[in-house]
């Protein structure tokens, strides 16, 4: 597999892995939320549900017993004689010829029962009544026998008493248990559900407040969507990085496989340059090009062994270099083989030195008594037939742009004002000479002892060197448009001050390149001290101690 495929392969698949674990993480943590949020709003239901049924039922009971009125009863219950013998609240709907929910109210006057049926349409209002349950939303009672109570809203024809409520939640009621939870209803649909015991005398019936789970997951239905749309979308925009991203790795290893086939073949010559590439394969091309060069070095210390160039030098890259130190151990037999060759041919030589000094000896004859006397004759036309006036003035003026370039050269590497004035005159002449090239506006205030001063040459010139530094980076990096500095010399102490309205930079990830480094070592030289800030401004404050 290549390179390539294999990085789409390993950056895609944890794309894949990450999203689809975070999508599911924040799917089931909604869900979660939103369960709570429904069951808790059912419990709100259910628990006003009950407490109104509660009051009703009570204030009813209540005006039945304070009332000396005669109760006619119209519901048609018989009551049997050896039951419901004694005042209370009852449940009566098995004893209704239609099976229509009765909660009967029965109180002894004169030795006899008087019942009263509280009207079922007063219950049918208080549970019908569906504010905030959606579309499939309802709360009913069932009793003690598992059958509902009250109208379902789903089975609008059917008598309450002939539809049975055998679920998890009428279970728990029925056991005095309140509670919430997802479970099927008595439509065997799937419903988030409230629910409580509903006892009041020898009443002992179960409140449900419920609500579809289809309805209620709606939302979550929709999020599922918008989040396969996003994991598409996501997984598409890693496919398109990560193939860009494979593309910054893969083309400069490619590149670097052509250079190495290149030098397979034992061409050298071609350079390896590394444009734009991460870190590490910028290092891997330097790392390259070293051993390019190394091996060209090699190469042509080798040719010069071959041309016989024994003077050449090479020095091994390391003890390891074993191509190097053997290269070496040849140069080194051959001189020993010259010397050799020289002592055996050196009689000859003697000869043949003897008849090329005779014939250097008759040559300079020549050049002495033909050459030369042609060469005097010329010098002595040229001084005295050019006329050299006119350009006096011309080679004047290139002379002294000459003096003035090494001038300012010598100024910026060592000013010699700072032997002779000190470092508080030699700042202002520098601050005028780069006003002159800058926009920017730069104040410097000298407040150092001058005459008596007891600022040492050595602390002179490295607050040069830290002052030029700054300048440079404000009108190169920082953008600054306003530059104040100012030395104060205490009597123990030497102080810096330094300020840009400049663009700033981030301490933490400031580049050795800026030239930091080179103005803290430099502080550290003489045990001094750099507070650096840099928000909206930038301010450099330096103290050296003045070691007396």
């Amino acid at each position: 597999m290549s390179v390539k495929k294999l990085i789409l392969l390993i950056i895609n698949s944890l794309v894949i892995l990450v999203v689809i674990a975070l999508s599911l993480i924040f799917y089931f943590e909604f869900s979660k939320v939103l369960d709570e949020r429904i069951l808790y709003h059912l419990n709100s239901i259910k628990t006003l549900k009950k407490i109104q049924i509660e009051n009703l039922i009570q204030k009813e009971w209540k005006t039945f017993n304070e009332s000396e009125e005669i109760f006619v009863d119209s519901s048609n219950i018989n009551l049997p004689n050896y039951k419901y013998l004694k005042a209370g609240i009852y449940d009566l709907t098995h004893l209704h010829p239609t099976k229509k929910t009765s909660i009967g109210l029965i109180k002894i006057k004169d030795n006899k029962r008087v019942l009263k049926v509280i009207p079922y349409h007063k219950i049918k209002e208080i549970l019908l009544e569906r504010t905030g349950m959606g579309e499939s939303g309802e709360s009913y009672i069932v009793g003690h026998d598992y059958r509902l109570r009250s109208q379902s809203r789903f089975f609008p024809e059917k008598e309450p008493y002939s539809i049975e409520a055998k679920t998890i939640g009428v279970l728990d009621g029925i056991t005095d248990k309140d509670g919430e939870g997802i479970f099927s209803d008595y439509r065997k649909i799937d419903v988030y559900s409230a629910y409580s015991s509903l006892k009041m005398d020898n009443l002992h019936w179960v409140l449900l407040s419920e609500i579809d789970v289809n309805e209620v997951t709606i939302p979550l239905k929709e999020m599922r969507l918008k989040l396969l749309f996003l994991t598409l979308i996501i997984l598409t925009l890693s496919v398109i990085i990560s193939l860009f991203l494979t593309r910054i790795i893969t083309n400069p290893i490619k590149k670097i496989q052509k250079s190495l086939l290149v030098m397979a073949k034992g061409n050298y010559n071609e350079k390896l340059v590394s444009e734009k590439s991460p870190t590490e394969i910028k290092a891997m091309f330097k790392a390259l090009e070293n051993l390019r060069i190394a091996i060209v070095g090699a190469v042509d210390f080798s040719v010069d062994i071959g041309k016989m160039n024994l003077s050449s030098s090479y020095k091994p890259k390391s003890n390891h270099d074993l191509l190097g130190r053997s290269l070496i151990k040849m140069r080194d037999k051959l001189e020993e083989f010259r010397v050799t060759e020289n002592k055996i041919n050196i009689s000859n030589k003697r000869l043949l030195v003897k008849h090329l000094e005779d014939e250097r000896r008759r040559l300079a004859r020549e050049l002495h008594d033909g050459i030369g006397p042609l060469l005097t004759t010329i010098k002595l036309y040229v001084q005295n037939r050019v006329e050299a006036n006119e350009h006096k003035e011309s080679l004047k003026e290139m002379i002294d742009t000459t003096i003035n370039e090494i001038r300012q050269m010598t100024n910026v590497l060592m000013p010699t004002s700072i032997d002779k004035f000190g470092i508080g005159a030699t700042l202002i002449n520098y601050v005028k000479n780069i006003q002159k090239s800058s926009e920017a506006s730069i104040r410097f205030e000298d407040l150092t002892k001058k005459e008596s001063s007891l600022i040492t040459k050595e602390q002179e010139i490295n607050i040069f060197r830290i002052v030029q530094e700054l300048i440079n980076n404000s009108i190169k990096h920082s953008k600054a448009t306003k530059i104040r500095i100012s030395l104060t010399e205490f009597d123990n102490v030497l102080s810096l001050y330094y300020f840009d309205n400049g663009i700033g930079f981030n301490i933490h990830e400031v580049t050795l390149g800026s030239g930091i480094k080179n103005i803290r070592e430099r502080v550290e030289i003489f045990d001094g001290t750099l507070e650096i800030e840099s928000t909206e401004n930038t301010i450099f404050e330096i103290e050296m101690p003045i070691k007396l």
